[in-house]
């Protein structure tokens, strides 16, 4: 009966969620209008252009639910030296979170994630970066710095961007070498916890046809947390890392175009700290006297990771089409995490049942791709572009453990080679000046064979190797109708898969592979310029429809990583974002989601946590039953609100600015549990400052996490009630110039 309710609610909690986050555009648009209208002109937003669709296109003529990040909105949230987790929340319906902490982010979009934490766990949403996937989730931790823009695409994308794209696509796009003048920017910013972030580019045109841009980035934190059990003061949470990228730009022409990146980054520091039975027994609270900056545990927590990696976009306009071809190539050199998963030691407290000490490393992964596009130029109102796109990766991994000396007991190595090729193509046409539809198609082949290396001091059970094929084709078709000038309303339909998934063997699950999951999803929206774009705003409903969704069930009662297929995933949703001067000096910007996600698969079963308070029904062999619950790590709401205002001086301006981003309570596992559902997560900013000559130069005063919340984000299950939290709060002075 708790089952069949939450299906009964299910239409009543959407219908308040819609009207909840419709009134925020037309909110925003009585606020917009207290303006004084002779102020309009100077108080224009600037026009957004985003390349979701592969093409420049202003945001608001896309079909296709997207949110853009850039200049300021960026800098405050990275003023800290955070890594690309604090896009958690920043726009509607994205999540980001990790057990790895700053090398293995895990995205989910409209609640559609995935929470494996193997070596070679693949994700539904995938990252580009300058156009090239990024597809191990290692790859995807790569730092934010000297960016034009970071797009956030909600829902399927599996027709421009391909397989492993069905709930979005994260989009960075570096700022590029530039033949008009030298210029750049430096960035410094020091904050507490000894937390320094250096980040710079420097543009350089070399002649005519050659320009440079180097960007480099440096960030630091001092350990912070100390070791009651070691006692070692200060001794864990530090971090190094830093980062450089190199760009060379060849354009002989204005027919020829050639853009060379390379690009490194080298990290090391604490492993995330899982901490022992801080969660009170039958509820999702932090003990009684819990300090953050205190830990007893026996094990090592560490990580050191190196990637590098290059790539080469060229285009050529040949008259009526423009040719395309990107070449990349990724690489993890090293990497290392050693971590003490049980968070405790063996016999004071907080004790633990059992010690489980493990490192998972990459000794080798090489990832290859390469497309070649092409697009038409017409002047009428079909235009179309079609392309072929090649990928191969091959990766080692290997899982270690450790007894209570420190001393390795088992190793696991294994090898997965992935290849994937696909043909696609996407047309427009303008039916007439109001209305436009466009569609596309993709045939994917993909392959992954994986093998068990070696298996030392340890019995794994069943095959040493398996592999996994599936082709694909994949479509999409929308709308867009333009009601006036500055208002567009669209629909879309689209498929997308993710590929199958593999996950190494142990001494309890053979090796698992997941089938291809697929997606059919509908959506509708409405987009505009408001008060002669004195304002801006959006709002989107989604429905979406996932087979055989590939899940990871982990722990329970040991540490093992087990994949699965749920027959059914439903999820649907709306988004809403607007942003405007309420005066010159007065602009404020709203964002908004709600997801509902359910798994519709009654024969679907996992294990009980050892230690926790289970809400789900227990099936006769002892299992719970997961039929109805939310999928992991997906808030059903997501709000984030940022308000800044300008006072302008006889030399520069002084400014305050405020961001605040609220997500509601997340499952950490398959099953629910009173001490496994992280509470609801408000996280607030404040940047005060002043910046003169134009702009080039800024001072700024900053704090992140400014009420000092304490969370848990998520947990161990397997042995006690260990958990681990969020960002501590950050007080830091900023300095920014330009040349």
């Amino acid at each position: 009966m708790m089952k069949m309710s939450k299906m009964q609610k299910r239409f009543s909690r959407t219908g308040g969620a819609v009207l909840a986050l419709s009134a925020l555009v037309p909110g925003g648009v009585a606020m917009a209008q207290s303006a004084d209208a002779q102020q309009a002109q100077a108080g224009q937003l600037e026009t957004v252009t985003v390349t979701a669709q592969r093409r420049t296109e202003n945001i608001r003529d896309v079909p296709v639910s997207v949110s853009s990040l850039k200049d300021e909105k960026l800098d405050v949230i990275l003023s800290g030296g955070q890594d690309i987790r604090v896009l958690a929340g920043k726009v509607p319906s994205l999540n980001v979170e990790s057990s790895t902490g700053r090398v293995f982010p895990r995205f989910y979009i409209r609640g559609y994630g995935n929470a494996d934490f193997s070596t070679f766990a693949s994700q539904p949403v995938s990252l580009i970066y300058d156009d090239v996937v990024q597809e191990n989730p290692i790859l995807k931790g790569y730092p934010m710095f000297d960016l034009a823009n970071v797009e956030v695409l909600r829902g399927p994308q599996g027709t421009l961007f391909g397989r492993n794209t069905p709930a979005g696509v994260v989009k960075f796009e570096s700022a590029k070498p530039s033949l008009k003048g030298t210029e750049g920017y430096y960035n410094l910013s020091y904050a507490s916890h000894g937390t320094t972030n250096v980040e710079g580019a420097f543009n350089i045109p070399l002649s005519n046809e050659w320009a440079l841009r180097v960007s480099a980035l440096r960030q630091h934190r001092d350990d912070y947390v100390s070791n009651t059990y070691t006692k070692e003061n200060d001794s864990l949470e530090g971090y190094n890392e830093h980062a450089e990228r190199v760009q060379v730009l060849y354009k002989p022409n204005a027919d020829f175009n050639a853009l060379f990146n390379v690009h490194q980054r080298v990290t090391t520091g604490s492993s995330r700290l899982f901490r022992a039975n801080i969660i009170k027994p039958g509820t999702n609270d932090l003990i009684d006297g819990f300090d953050a900056d205190k830990i007893a545990t026996n094990g090592l927590n560490f990580q050191n990771l190196k990637t590098t990696g290059g790539n080469v976009r060229l285009s050529w306009d040949l008259g009526a089409v423009k040719l395309y071809s990107i070449t990349g190539y990724e690489a993890i050199n090293q990497y290392l995490s050693r971590g003490d998963i049980d968070g405790g030691n063996p016999g004071n407290a907080p004790a633990v049942p059992f010690q489980v000490e493990t490192a998972g490393s990459i000794p080798d992964l090489k990832q290859y791709s390469q497309e070649f596009r092409v697009e038409s130029k017409n002047a009428g109102p079909l235009n179309w572009q079609a392309g072929v796109y090649y990928f191969n990766e091959d990766a080692t991994g290997t899982t270690d453990n450790f007894g209570t000396n420190g001393v390795r007991t088992t190793r696991v190595t294994s090898q997965q080679k992935n290849t994937a090729w696909a043909a696609f193509g996407s047309v427009n046409y303008a039916v007439n000046e109001q209305f436009t539809v466009r569609g596309g198609l993709r045939y994917t082949k993909d392959k992954k064979d994986f093998n068990t290396l070696e298996a030392i001091n340890t019995t794994l059970v069943g095959p040493s190797s398996v592999d996994a094929s599936k082709d694909k084709i994949n479509w999409d078709l929308s709308g867009t109708y333009a009601l006036n000038k500055d208002v567009s309303v669209y629909g879309r339909v689209a498929t997308g898969f993710r590929a199958p998934s593999i996950a190494a063997a142990s001494t309890s699950v053979p090796i698992t592979v997941a089938d291809a999951e697929t997606i059919t999803s509908v959506e509708a929206g409405v987009k505009a310029d408001l008060l002669n774009r004195r304002a801006r705003a959006s709002l989107s409903v989604y429905q979406y429809d996932v087979k055989n969704q590939q899940l990871t069930v982990v722990g329970g009662n040991s540490n093992v990583n087990k994949l699965i297929n749920a027959a059914k995933t439903k999820g649907h949703g709306l988004e809403g974002e607007i942003e405007g001067f309420i005066t010159n000096q007065f602009k404020v910007a709203l964002s908004g989601s709600y997801n509902f996600t359910e798994i519709n698969d009654a024969s679907l079963s996992v294990n009980k946590c050892g230690k926790c308070t289970v809400t789900d029904p227990i099936n006769a062999a002892g299992r719970v039953v997961i039929d109805g619950n939310a999928l992991p790590q997906a808030p059903k709401w997501i709000f984030n609100a940022s308000a800044r205002y300008n006072w302008p001086l006889a030399e520069g301006n002084l400014f305050v600015l405020t961001d605040w981003s609220y997500r509601s309570k997340v499952n950490f596992f398959l099953y629910e549990a009173k001490e496994f559902t992280g509470k609801a997560l408000t996280e607030g900013g404040v940047r005060v400052g002043y910046n003169w000559a134009g702009g080039k130069y800024e001072v700024a005063a900053f704090g992140r996490n400014i009420t000092d919340t304490q969370r848990i984000t998520g947990a161990i299950d397997f042995n006690n009630l260990t958990g681990f939290i969020n960002e501590p709060r950050q007080w830091g002075v900023q300095f920014k110039g330009s040349f």
